[in-house]
Protein backbone atom coordinates (compact mmCIF):
# COMPACT_ATOMS: atom_id res chain seq x y z
CA UNK A 1 0.00 0.00 0.00
CA UNK A 2 1.47 3.38 -1.14
CA UNK A 3 2.17 5.63 1.50
CA UNK A 4 -0.40 8.65 1.08
CA UNK A 5 -3.46 5.52 1.18
CA UNK A 6 -1.70 4.47 4.97
CA UNK A 7 -1.92 7.75 5.66
CA UNK A 8 -5.60 8.32 4.26
CA UNK A 9 -6.90 5.41 5.80
CA UNK A 10 -5.23 6.28 9.34
CA UNK A 11 -7.13 9.58 9.11
CA UNK A 12 -10.33 8.06 8.09
CA UNK A 13 -9.88 5.58 10.75
CA UNK A 14 -9.91 8.31 12.98
CA UNK A 15 -12.86 9.68 12.12
CA UNK A 16 -16.25 8.90 13.90
CA UNK A 17 -17.83 5.81 12.01
CA UNK A 18 -21.56 7.54 11.85
CA UNK A 19 -19.97 9.36 8.80
CA UNK A 20 -20.26 7.63 5.64
CA UNK A 21 -16.43 6.84 4.71
CA UNK A 22 -16.68 5.45 1.21
CA UNK A 23 -14.98 6.74 -1.61
CA UNK A 24 -17.35 9.21 -2.97
CA UNK A 25 -17.95 10.55 0.40
CA UNK A 26 -17.62 14.13 1.95
CA UNK A 27 -15.50 12.98 4.50
CA UNK A 28 -13.00 10.26 1.96
CA UNK A 29 -12.81 13.81 -0.26
CA UNK A 30 -11.84 15.85 2.53
CA UNK A 31 -9.16 13.84 3.87
CA UNK A 32 -7.54 12.40 0.44
CA UNK A 33 -5.75 15.77 -0.25
CA UNK A 34 -4.12 16.22 3.34
CA UNK A 35 -3.04 12.37 3.27
CA UNK A 36 -1.09 13.00 -0.42
CA UNK A 37 0.44 16.36 0.71
CA UNK A 38 1.80 14.94 4.28
CA UNK A 39 2.81 11.80 1.76
CA UNK A 40 4.83 13.69 0.48
CA UNK A 41 6.24 16.19 3.30
CA UNK A 42 7.73 12.43 4.78
CA UNK A 43 9.49 11.96 1.87
CA UNK A 44 11.28 15.44 1.32
CA UNK A 45 12.27 14.84 5.29
CA UNK A 46 13.27 11.80 4.80
CA UNK A 47 15.37 12.97 1.57
CA UNK A 48 16.78 15.84 4.52
CA UNK A 49 17.33 13.05 6.73
CA UNK A 50 19.53 11.16 4.85
CA UNK A 51 22.03 13.77 3.36
CA UNK A 52 23.18 14.17 7.02
CA UNK A 53 24.96 10.98 6.90
CA UNK A 54 28.10 11.57 4.44
CA UNK A 55 27.39 8.49 3.05
CA UNK A 56 24.74 9.07 1.15
CA UNK A 57 25.44 12.44 -0.81
CA UNK A 58 26.96 12.86 -4.42
CA UNK A 59 28.22 15.10 -7.14
CA UNK A 60 28.25 18.43 -5.86
CA UNK A 61 26.59 17.91 -2.66
CA UNK A 62 29.18 15.53 -1.41
CA UNK A 63 32.25 17.81 -2.61
CA UNK A 64 30.54 21.00 -0.70
CA UNK A 65 30.24 18.97 2.50
CA UNK A 66 33.84 17.29 2.14
CA UNK A 67 35.30 21.10 1.34
CA UNK A 68 33.31 22.50 4.15
CA UNK A 69 34.66 19.96 6.66
CA UNK A 70 38.49 19.46 5.47
CA UNK A 71 38.78 22.10 2.59
CA UNK A 72 39.64 19.24 -0.02
CA UNK A 73 38.38 20.02 -3.39
CA UNK A 74 37.17 17.49 -6.36
CA UNK A 75 40.41 16.99 -8.27
CA UNK A 76 39.65 18.03 -11.66
CA UNK A 77 40.01 16.21 -15.36
CA UNK A 78 43.01 16.70 -17.11
CA UNK A 79 44.26 17.31 -20.82
CA UNK A 80 46.01 13.94 -22.20
CA UNK A 81 49.42 15.52 -23.92
CA UNK A 82 51.64 13.96 -26.32
CA UNK A 83 53.41 14.77 -29.65
CA UNK A 84 53.02 14.74 -33.09
CA UNK A 85 55.81 14.07 -35.96
CA UNK A 86 55.00 17.09 -38.23
CA UNK A 87 55.92 17.41 -41.69
CA UNK A 88 56.60 19.96 -44.40
CA UNK A 89 58.44 23.30 -44.29
CA UNK A 90 56.55 26.04 -41.66
CA UNK A 91 55.32 27.46 -38.49
CA UNK A 92 53.62 25.06 -36.20
CA UNK A 93 51.92 28.17 -33.88
CA UNK A 94 51.29 27.24 -29.82
CA UNK A 95 47.26 27.17 -30.02
CA UNK A 96 47.18 25.44 -33.67
CA UNK A 97 44.51 22.77 -34.10
CA UNK A 98 44.77 19.14 -34.84
CA UNK A 99 42.04 16.13 -34.56
CA UNK A 100 41.26 12.53 -35.23
CA UNK A 101 39.11 11.42 -37.96
CA UNK A 102 36.68 11.28 -34.93
CA UNK A 103 36.91 14.76 -34.02
CA UNK A 104 38.87 14.49 -31.27
CA UNK A 105 40.87 18.04 -30.59
CA UNK A 106 44.31 19.04 -29.98
CA UNK A 107 45.74 21.91 -30.32
CA UNK A 108 50.01 22.83 -29.69
CA UNK A 109 51.64 23.34 -26.86
CA UNK A 110 54.65 25.41 -28.23
CA UNK A 111 55.65 27.34 -31.52
CA UNK A 112 57.90 24.74 -33.57
CA UNK A 113 59.34 25.89 -36.78
CA UNK A 114 59.72 22.32 -39.23
CA UNK A 115 61.89 21.93 -41.72
CA UNK A 116 60.92 18.79 -43.41
CA UNK A 117 59.98 16.80 -39.88
CA UNK A 118 59.97 18.03 -36.52
CA UNK A 119 57.70 17.27 -33.54
CA UNK A 120 55.51 19.39 -31.55
CA UNK A 121 53.68 18.73 -28.06
CA UNK A 122 50.17 18.60 -27.93
CA UNK A 123 47.24 18.63 -25.16
CA UNK A 124 43.69 17.56 -25.83
CA UNK A 125 41.21 20.43 -25.81
CA UNK A 126 38.74 18.61 -23.96
CA UNK A 127 40.24 17.01 -20.70
CA UNK A 128 39.44 13.75 -19.49
CA UNK A 129 40.03 10.24 -21.28
CA UNK A 130 38.69 10.77 -24.36
CA UNK A 131 42.10 12.56 -25.37
CA UNK A 132 44.21 9.59 -24.63
CA UNK A 133 44.00 8.21 -28.44
CA UNK A 134 46.26 5.27 -29.93
CA UNK A 135 48.52 6.05 -31.76
CA UNK A 136 48.41 7.31 -35.54
CA UNK A 137 45.03 8.80 -34.89
CA UNK A 138 45.53 12.44 -34.69
CA UNK A 139 46.26 12.95 -38.74
CA UNK A 140 43.59 15.56 -39.55
CA UNK A 141 44.70 19.74 -39.78
CA UNK A 142 41.00 21.44 -39.40
CA UNK A 143 42.24 25.07 -40.55
CA UNK A 144 45.25 25.02 -43.12
CA UNK A 145 48.82 25.95 -41.70
CA UNK A 146 51.44 26.95 -44.49
CA UNK A 147 53.90 24.44 -45.32
CA UNK A 148 52.44 21.97 -42.95
CA UNK A 149 51.96 18.72 -45.35
CA UNK A 150 50.73 16.22 -42.60
CA UNK A 151 51.24 15.33 -38.72
CA UNK A 152 50.54 12.03 -36.65
CA UNK A 153 51.28 10.98 -33.10
CA UNK A 154 53.56 8.25 -33.08
CA UNK A 155 52.65 7.01 -29.90
CA UNK A 156 49.41 6.89 -27.87
CA UNK A 157 48.43 10.19 -26.07
CA UNK A 158 48.09 10.01 -22.21
CA UNK A 159 47.55 11.38 -18.67
CA UNK A 160 43.80 12.20 -19.58
CA UNK A 161 41.96 11.47 -16.35
CA UNK A 162 38.56 12.11 -15.61
CA UNK A 163 37.47 14.01 -12.50
CA UNK A 164 38.22 12.70 -9.36
CA UNK A 165 34.89 10.07 -8.66
CA UNK A 166 32.70 10.80 -5.39
CA UNK A 167 33.67 7.13 -4.27
CA UNK A 168 37.73 8.29 -4.76
CA UNK A 169 36.80 11.67 -2.90
CA UNK A 170 35.54 10.04 -0.26
CA UNK A 171 38.25 8.02 -0.12
CA UNK A 172 40.02 10.46 0.61
CA UNK A 173 38.14 12.20 2.59
CA UNK A 174 38.29 9.39 4.91
CA UNK A 175 41.99 8.85 4.82
CA UNK A 176 42.13 12.77 5.65
CA UNK A 177 40.14 13.05 8.70
CA UNK A 178 41.49 9.44 10.03
CA UNK A 179 44.80 9.72 9.47
CA UNK A 180 45.62 13.19 10.63
CA UNK A 181 48.65 14.91 8.60
CA UNK A 182 50.72 17.50 10.92
CA UNK A 183 54.24 18.77 10.55
CA UNK A 184 55.24 17.13 7.63
CA UNK A 185 54.41 13.55 9.02
CA UNK A 186 54.50 10.64 6.48
CA UNK A 187 50.35 11.33 6.02
CA UNK A 188 51.15 14.76 5.37
CA UNK A 189 53.17 13.87 2.09
CA UNK A 190 50.29 11.40 0.88
CA UNK A 191 48.05 14.18 0.96
CA UNK A 192 49.65 16.26 -0.59
CA UNK A 193 50.15 14.16 -3.24
CA UNK A 194 46.88 13.18 -3.50
CA UNK A 195 46.03 16.64 -4.27
CA UNK A 196 47.54 17.01 -7.65
CA UNK A 197 45.49 15.85 -10.39
CA UNK A 198 46.18 12.45 -11.99
CA UNK A 199 47.58 10.42 -9.06
CA UNK A 200 45.76 7.77 -7.72
CA UNK A 201 47.29 6.36 -4.76
CA UNK A 202 50.83 6.46 -2.78
CA UNK A 203 53.40 5.21 -0.57
CA UNK A 204 55.79 6.83 1.52
CA UNK A 205 59.60 6.21 2.37
CA UNK A 206 60.75 7.99 5.01
CA UNK A 207 64.69 8.24 5.68
CA UNK A 208 65.32 6.23 2.19
CA UNK A 209 68.35 7.71 1.73
CA UNK A 210 69.42 9.36 4.93
CA UNK A 211 68.73 11.48 7.23
CA UNK A 212 66.08 14.08 6.04
CA UNK A 213 65.16 12.16 3.03
CA UNK A 214 61.94 11.01 1.75
CA UNK A 215 60.99 9.28 -1.23
CA UNK A 216 57.15 9.81 -2.07
CA UNK A 217 56.03 6.59 -4.73
CA UNK A 218 52.82 7.13 -7.28
CA UNK A 219 50.77 5.76 -9.02
CA UNK A 220 48.51 7.40 -11.36
CA UNK A 221 44.36 7.26 -11.44
CA UNK A 222 44.12 4.13 -13.36
CA UNK A 223 46.18 2.35 -11.15
CA UNK A 224 48.87 2.17 -13.33
CA UNK A 225 52.33 4.00 -13.40
CA UNK A 226 52.69 7.45 -13.49
CA UNK A 227 53.88 9.54 -16.79
CA UNK A 228 57.35 11.39 -16.18
CA UNK A 229 55.04 13.80 -16.38
CA UNK A 230 52.54 13.38 -13.64
CA UNK A 231 56.15 12.48 -11.51
CA UNK A 232 57.26 15.79 -12.74
CA UNK A 233 53.76 17.58 -11.34
CA UNK A 234 54.05 16.03 -7.80
CA UNK A 235 57.96 16.12 -7.41
CA UNK A 236 56.89 20.56 -8.15
CA UNK A 237 54.07 20.29 -5.60
CA UNK A 238 56.37 19.05 -3.01
CA UNK A 239 59.66 19.60 -3.16
CA UNK A 240 60.61 21.41 -6.17
CA UNK A 241 64.16 19.99 -7.49
CA UNK A 242 64.39 18.10 -4.44
CA UNK A 243 66.36 21.27 -3.25
CA UNK A 244 64.81 20.62 0.46
CA UNK A 245 64.66 24.74 0.61
CA UNK A 246 61.02 24.58 1.59
CA UNK A 247 59.52 26.06 -1.84
CA UNK A 248 57.01 23.23 -2.04
CA UNK A 249 54.50 22.30 1.05
CA UNK A 250 56.94 19.89 2.08
CA UNK A 251 59.28 21.74 5.33
CA UNK A 252 62.54 23.14 5.08
CA UNK A 253 65.60 20.54 5.18
CA UNK A 254 62.91 17.62 3.99
CA UNK A 255 64.82 16.37 0.51
CA UNK A 256 62.00 14.58 -1.35
CA UNK A 257 62.36 12.71 -4.47
CA UNK A 258 59.22 11.86 -5.97
CA UNK A 259 59.19 8.40 -8.47
CA UNK A 260 56.29 5.93 -9.84
CA UNK A 261 55.81 2.96 -8.91
CA UNK A 262 57.18 0.35 -11.12
CA UNK A 263 54.86 -2.22 -13.69
CA UNK A 264 54.85 -5.79 -12.56
CA UNK A 265 53.33 -7.26 -15.23
CA UNK A 266 50.68 -10.15 -14.66
CA UNK A 267 50.34 -12.63 -17.54
CA UNK A 268 47.50 -15.52 -17.25
CA UNK A 269 47.25 -18.66 -19.30
CA UNK A 270 44.86 -21.23 -19.03
CA UNK A 271 42.51 -24.03 -20.63
CA UNK A 272 39.18 -23.18 -21.46
CA UNK A 273 35.88 -24.39 -21.69
CA UNK A 274 33.93 -21.61 -23.85
CA UNK A 275 30.19 -21.13 -23.06
CA UNK A 276 27.75 -21.67 -25.98
CA UNK A 277 27.27 -18.69 -27.72
CA UNK A 278 30.45 -17.00 -27.22
CA UNK A 279 33.86 -17.39 -29.27
CA UNK A 280 37.90 -17.00 -27.75
CA UNK A 281 38.10 -13.52 -28.36
CA UNK A 282 35.06 -12.91 -26.29
CA UNK A 283 36.88 -15.26 -23.17
CA UNK A 284 40.17 -13.42 -23.92
CA UNK A 285 38.14 -9.92 -23.75
CA UNK A 286 35.70 -10.61 -20.70
CA UNK A 287 39.12 -11.97 -18.64
CA UNK A 288 41.22 -9.35 -19.88
CA UNK A 289 38.89 -6.72 -18.63
CA UNK A 290 37.87 -8.78 -14.78
CA UNK A 291 41.88 -8.79 -13.72
CA UNK A 292 42.15 -5.37 -14.90
CA UNK A 293 39.20 -3.86 -12.65
CA UNK A 294 40.75 -6.56 -9.86
CA UNK A 295 44.40 -5.16 -10.32
CA UNK A 296 42.66 -1.80 -10.03
CA UNK A 297 41.55 -2.91 -6.56
CA UNK A 298 43.97 -4.15 -5.18
CA UNK A 299 46.76 -1.82 -5.89
CA UNK A 300 48.73 -0.06 -2.97
CA UNK A 301 46.58 -2.25 -1.17
CA UNK A 302 47.83 -5.78 -1.64
CA UNK A 303 51.79 -7.21 -1.69
CA UNK A 304 50.60 -9.94 -3.77
CA UNK A 305 48.53 -10.78 -6.37
CA UNK A 306 46.22 -14.35 -5.32
CA UNK A 307 46.36 -17.31 -7.75
CA UNK A 308 43.16 -18.12 -6.01
CA UNK A 309 41.08 -15.02 -7.10
CA UNK A 310 42.39 -14.94 -10.40
CA UNK A 311 40.88 -18.06 -10.71
CA UNK A 312 37.50 -17.38 -9.37
CA UNK A 313 37.44 -13.94 -11.67
CA UNK A 314 38.00 -16.60 -14.93
CA UNK A 315 35.58 -18.71 -13.51
CA UNK A 316 33.22 -15.53 -13.02
CA UNK A 317 33.29 -14.62 -16.24
CA UNK A 318 29.88 -15.39 -18.34
CA UNK A 319 32.07 -16.90 -21.26
CA UNK A 320 33.53 -19.36 -19.51
CA UNK A 321 32.22 -22.40 -18.75
CA UNK A 322 35.49 -24.11 -16.98
CA UNK A 323 39.08 -24.10 -17.05
CA UNK A 324 42.01 -25.87 -16.02
CA UNK A 325 46.01 -25.40 -16.22
CA UNK A 326 45.65 -21.58 -15.14
CA UNK A 327 49.19 -20.22 -14.65
CA UNK A 328 49.89 -16.47 -13.26
CA UNK A 329 53.56 -15.57 -14.09
CA UNK A 330 54.29 -18.80 -15.52
CA UNK A 331 53.47 -20.53 -11.95
CA UNK A 332 50.41 -21.83 -9.84
CA UNK A 333 51.18 -19.61 -6.45
CA UNK A 334 50.15 -16.13 -5.53
CA UNK A 335 52.83 -13.50 -7.16
CA UNK A 336 54.30 -11.32 -5.21
CA UNK A 337 54.19 -7.26 -5.48
CA UNK A 338 57.36 -5.06 -4.22
CA UNK A 339 56.40 -2.15 -2.12
CA UNK A 340 57.47 0.31 -5.00
CA UNK A 341 55.58 -1.90 -7.86
CA UNK A 342 52.39 -1.84 -9.02
CA UNK A 343 50.31 -4.79 -10.86
CA UNK A 344 49.28 -4.53 -14.44
CA UNK A 345 47.10 -6.79 -16.50
CA UNK A 346 49.60 -8.48 -19.57
CA UNK A 347 48.78 -10.87 -21.80
CA UNK A 348 45.67 -13.72 -21.36
CA UNK A 349 46.99 -16.60 -23.77
CA UNK A 350 44.57 -19.53 -24.27
CA UNK A 351 46.63 -22.60 -24.51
Amino acid sequence: MAREDEIHQEMLDGIDNSYEKVEGSFPYALTRPPAIKIAAVEKDQEAITNKLSIENLSGDELETRINDRTGLSRRPATHAIGELQVEGNGTVNQGDAFETEAGVQYEATETVTIDETGTVSIKAVEAGTIGNVPANQITQIPVTLDGINAVTNPSPTYDGFAAESDTDLLDRYYEKIRTPSTSGNRYHYINWAKEVPGVGEVRVFPLWNGDNTVKVVIIDSDRTPASPELVSDVQEEIDPGITGLGDGTAPIGAFVTVESATALTIDVSFTVTITTGFSQSDVETEVTQAITDHLYDVAFQEDYVSYAQIGALILGCESVADYTNLTVNGGTSNVSVGEQEVAVMGSVTIA
